[in-house]
């Protein structure tokens, strides 16, 4: 596989918050036009997020195509670090020197977008959105504005590992995984009891987008508060309250990471852990005992849709050459090119119909196409379940909330409140 999961996870998975004020003040500012009908010519811009180390002849080919296509274009690439990029991206914006194109995730759009300088495609791109999968064009929508403010791009999803002979061992049928929120929470609690709490189900406290796939209304539809202490969230986080004293969530759960669960998993601790068909190979390299039980099975939501990770591609609002940069935007995230760059990594395309392709649908029994057929399937409907101005600050106020009520200091109710107040309080900082 030629990304590592760790790229990846930088690239697809981790949400980073960008401040609002470094970016100036909104307005449409100078130069920049929604008007993307006029000749597709001159000199962009075009920066991606950690990719040239992997990808750098796919993407020299793609600017070439482009090039030869639209003569009088010319893309310059330029490719920064996972680390640090939406500092980059802050300095860029407050100094005027954001690139044409720029590879965003919906949270770092969020506050560009807010300030003027993401363009809005509904207005430049219209034309093109019945290209794409619903779910994947609203993921750059911005709550309290009107508009969508990057052309998806690539999505990425997973389902859930276990470990058939735990579940055998605990008197489960190895065959029948939880398909829902009950029967998960039932079965783990039996885990728990076989195993005198040696083996919990699950490692990992809930997030954001756990309480969104249990059905909680996460925020209001103008983007001004946080609504996730409603019924469900305060049911969904009593649910995990009672594993967590029964250990069938793992004691170390309050500061788990993805690679410390993955571990735990990996040597038998724990039982179910969520996924990709990357993990599949780690598996039968560091553990042949587990890959030879490996169960996969769906993640479990409340809602139908399970949750999506997608990336973008913003144009920048104030370019100098709006029917290029748009033409250019369009055109790394059509469905052509996005296919041919599912074929180089374990992502999706964000393209309509993409996933009925063979690749996407076509058994050859091997477990990593399994994996990626069940993936392609449920991204059809999925969504993005965290919010777009849901912040890091935001993740660990929750996070500390949640902490305070599985060991007792507080009752869920009360944790989410508390935690509702400080990201309401967050929010309103980021103007």
């Amino acid at each position: 596989m030629p990304i590592s999961r760790r790229a990846l996870a930088a690239i697809a998975v981790t949400a980073l918050v960008l401040p609002l004020s470094a970016c100036g003040s909104g307005g449409d500012g100078g130069g920049g036009s929604t008007d993307a009908s006029g000749k597709v010519e001159g000199d962009i811009t075009f920066q991606t997020w950690n990719l040239r180390a992997n990808f750098k002849d796919y993407f020299e080919g793609l600017i070439a195509d482009f090039e030869k296509k639209y003569p009088g274009t010319h893309v310059k690439w330029v490719d920064q670090p996972a680390e640090g990029y939406p500092d980059k991206i802050s300095a860029d914006a407050a100094g005027g020197t954001l690139p044409d194109v720029v590879n965003v995730s919906p949270d770092l759009v969020a506050p560009l977008a807010k300030a003027g300088l993401a363009m809005d495609l509904d207005k430049a791109a219209a034309k093109y959105e019945k290209e794409y999968l619903p779910g994947a064009w609203a993921g750059h929508q911005v709550p309290g504005l009107s508009g969508t403010y990057a052309f998806p791009w690539y999505l990425n999803t997973g389902p859930l590992f276990y470990n058939k002979a735990l579940f055998t061992k605990a008197g489960l049928d190895p065959n029948k995984p939880p398909k829902t929120y009950d029967e998960l929470f039932t079965d783990a609690l039996q885990m728990a009891r076989k195993s005198g709490g040696k083996v919990a189900t699950l490692a990992n406290v809930p997030t954001i987008e756990d309480f969104g796939r249990y059905g909680s209304s996460l925020m209001n539809k103008e983007g001004t508060a946080f609504t996730f202490n409603d019924a469900k969230g305060v049911e969904l986080l009593t649910k995990y309250k009672q594993l967590y004293d029964a250990k069938a969530l793992d004691p170390q759960a309050l500061t788990a990471t993805p690679e410390s669960t993955g571990k735990k998993f990996l040597t038998g601790a724990v039982a179910m852990n969520p996924g990709s068909a990357l993990d599949l190979e780690n598996f039968k390299k560091q553990a042949p005992s587990l890959y030879k039980n490996i169960g996969i099975t769906d993640q479990i939501t409340s809602t139908g849709h399970v949750n999506m990770y997608v990336m973008g591609l913003m144009v920048n609002a104030r370019t100098k050459h709006t029917p290029a940069a748009v033409a250019f935007a369009h055109f790394v995230t059509d469905a052509e090119n996005q296919m041919s760059f599912a074929k180089k990594v374990a992502i999706f395309p964000s393209t309509a119909g993409s996933l009925d392709d063979p690749y996407f649908t076509k058994e050859d029994g091997t477990d990593v196409t399994r994996v990626r057929i069940a993936a392609a399937k449920s991204l059809k409907t999925a969504v993005n379940y965290t919010p777009v101005l849901f912040s890091d600050q935001m993740k660990t106020a929750l996070r500390n909330e949640v902490a305070k009520a599985l060991q007792g200091k507080e009752s869920p109710k009360a944790a989410l409140d508390n935690a509702v107040k400080a990201c309401d309080q967050l929010l309103q900082q980021q103007g």
